[in-house]
């Protein structure tokens, strides 16, 4: 095998999406030519259906079935949750986790659904017009490097 490291990385990431509270691996092992450290171990809402992983490995999406998408982040924490159809069965995303993919078997439907989040800027110590207090902060970056 070219790349037994990342089948391995695989196959925890695959078996730590089963929502099952309970380890559903040992700790570490080591069986032949694969060798695997639990990484991590979180609780998901529902049986598993599906899950699907950003390339830079930042986000996780795991289909259940309670007709939701739940995204966490890296460490675990759930980001928020995305309703779908009951039929939706599988779930995608595009190569820059952009999109996610949802495939309905019940309806014979594919969607495409954008993603974005929300994120925190901490402007805190940094100048700025007008009062303090605003509803809305827009946050110039000049320094790119």
């Amino acid at each position: 095998m070219i790349h037994p490291k990342l089948y391995a990385g695989c196959l925890i990431s695959l078996i730590l999406a089963t929502g099952a509270n309970a380890l559903a691996v040992p700790d570490s092992g080591k069986d032949n030519r694969v060798e695997w450290t639990l990484q991590q171990n979180w609780p998901t809402a529902g049986k598993t259906l599906d899950m699907v992983h950003s390339l830079d490995g930042k986000v996780v999406y795991i289909l259940n079935d309670q007709q939701l998408v739940q995204v966490f982040n890296s460490q675990g924490q759930l980001q928020g949750s995305i309703p779908v159809a009951d039929g939706v069965s599988a779930i995608d995303i595009a190569p820059q986790g952009e999109k996610l993919y949802l495939i309905d078997n019940k309806n014979q439907t594919f969607s495409s659904i954008e993603v974005s989040f929300v994120v925190d800027v901490d402007v805190s110590g940094s100048p700025f017009k007008g009062p303090a207090n605003a509803p809305v902060t827009i946050a110039l970056f000049t320094d790119f490097e």
